[in-house]
This record gives structure tokens, sequence and C-alpha cells, in this order.
């Protein structure tokens, strides 16, 4: 755990996802590297698969045609990334003095990620919120898939620009998960020095108070400087909202919690946060 890890595919909010590693790297005080990872998209492929009502001698010509447009792509998607690379560096060095590398990457996206996130103390991913629609969803599916699969705190970029954060909001529900999250928020070097706002969505009863309060005593005797609110209403609703009038902030919440039953039922809090927030989220585990 000894650098920290930046997706870039730059089709997303790349150059915000550059700036916050570079943020990241420069207060954890660790290496910065960024990966790309050329993956394979078959529902991307264009026209059907035909040999099988063709000739052996069209069969054979077709699938040398094929092959020949594969091979072309694939040099041209590894340049791309090359640049991307390239581009992500000479950004990122604008930043500060930082330690940094590259790596270009063939494979599955989460796969390559799981693989890789032993290396990182933390993993900073991108979201865009103005994909077109089909490619939107298969991004969230994506960006979901990625934070439910590490098991390393995760950084993900819900904005096109970068303003560092002046205050850290703590999505607290009084779950286990919420609970950690209070936790490990004062070891994790992102959040030192910064003021913490620990919001509660829901009713006002004696239930959420107390562990309003008992939420807020241990980060106070950890030495962070901590307020609270509780807001009635479902978290979704109006946290972002919340958060949004905070200014430059710092959304913190814990990992995806429940069953995935009950997740695919219901929805995750998780997901509907990360996809309606408009400011940074840190998820701790």
């Amino acid at each position: 755990m000894n650098k920290v890890l930046a997706c870039i595919d730059g089709l997303s909010n790349t150059h915000a996802v550059i700036d916050w590693a570079a943020w990241a790297a420069l207060r954890l005080a660790l290496p910065l590297e960024f990966l790309h990872v050329l993956e394979r998209h078959p529902e991307r492929a264009q026209g059907g698969d035909f040999s099988g009502a063709l000739g052996p001698d069209a069969r054979d010509s077709l699938l040398h045609e094929l092959s020949t447009q594969d091979e072309q792509r694939s040099k041209r998607a590894r340049e791309a990334g090359r640049l991307l690379l390239a581009s992500a560096r000479e950004r990122a060095q604008a930043a500060g003095p930082l330690p940094l590398d590259a790596k270009l990457r063939h494979g599955e996206f989460v796969a390559t990620l799981v693989d890789m996130q032993d290396e990182a103390a933390l993993l900073v991913l991108g979201e865009h919120h103005h994909a077109k629609a089909g490619t939107k969803v298969h991004a969230e599916h994506h960006l979901e898939r990625a934070i439910r699969a590490v098991s390393r705190p995760v950084l993900v970029s819900t904005v096109d620009a970068f303003e560092a954060p002046r205050q850290v909001v703590l999505a607290f529900d009084g779950s286990a998960q919420a609970r950690r999250a209070v936790d490990a928020l004062p070891q994790h070097a992102l959040c030192k020095g910064l003021p913490v706002l620990l919001a509660m969505a829901g009713d006002d009863h004696s239930t959420a108070r107390r562990q309003l309060e008992q939420a807020r005593d241990g980060l106070a005797r950890a030495g962070v400087t901590v307020d609270t609110t509780l807001v009635p209403g479902a978290p979704q609703q109006v946290l972002p909202a919340l958060v949004k009038a905070k200014g430059p902030a710092l959304l913190v919440m814990g990992a995806y919690g429940h069953s995935r039953l009950r997740q695919l039922l219901a929805g995750s809090t998780t997901s509907t946060l990360l996809r309606l927030s408009e400011v940074p989220v840190l998820i701790l585990r």
C-alpha cells in the first residue's frame, strides 16, 4: 500500500480525476500511478456474424478482414492509451513535486483493479455525469462493481473540475458501515485538518440523536473539529443539497451495506449518493 492509483479512461471527467489524484497523493505523501485499461467491448462491435452463411473462400476472406480490423483497432487503442497516460503525467506534474508512474493494461477493468489494489493506499475513480444515457448506465454499473470488488478506500470524482475541499461532510446513518467510517476518518490523511460535519438524514428521535452524539464524541476525542446536523428526509434526497450548500467539500461515507437482495429491491443509498453528489466522494472501509 505505497501509492495512489488513479484510473483514467479519457471519456469521463479525466482532468478532474487527474487533479484529485494529484491532490490526494500530495496530502498522503505517496507516489501517484495512473492506470488505463484497454477492454474489449463485444457490445460495441458493428454488424453481425454471417460467416456461417458464406462459402469457404468468402469466409476465409471475411475472417482475415475482421482480424486485420481488430489488429488496427487494438493498435489505435494502445497508441491513444499511451498518449492519455503521458498527458495525465504532464498535468499531474503541474500540481507539485510528485513521483509519477503510469501503466497500460489489457483486460477486464474490475479484475485488473482487484489484482493491483494491494499496491495502493487509495484508488481514485471518475464518474461522468454528462454521458449519454446508455453509456452512463454502463459507467455507473462499472463504477459500482469496482467499488464493491476492492477493499481499499476509494475517492470518486463526481465533478468536472477540481476545487480543494475546505470541509468534510460525513454521511452517517448509525449503521455498522457508518460507524466504521467514523472510526477510520481521523486516521485518513485526506481528511486531517479539515472540519467535519456529521450529517444524518431521517426522523428526529432520541435514538438518532444518541447515535449522532456518540459518533461526534468519538471524533472529538480523536482531535477532530466536528459539528452535527440532523435533517428530515431520505439521505439521497436531502444530503446532496446539504453538501453542495457547504461550498468546496468532500463527502465521506461507508462502503456498501445491506444484502445484495435488499439493494436489488430497494436500491443502494451509496450508489444513489454517488450519482447525485456534486462534490467528490470518499468511500472508507
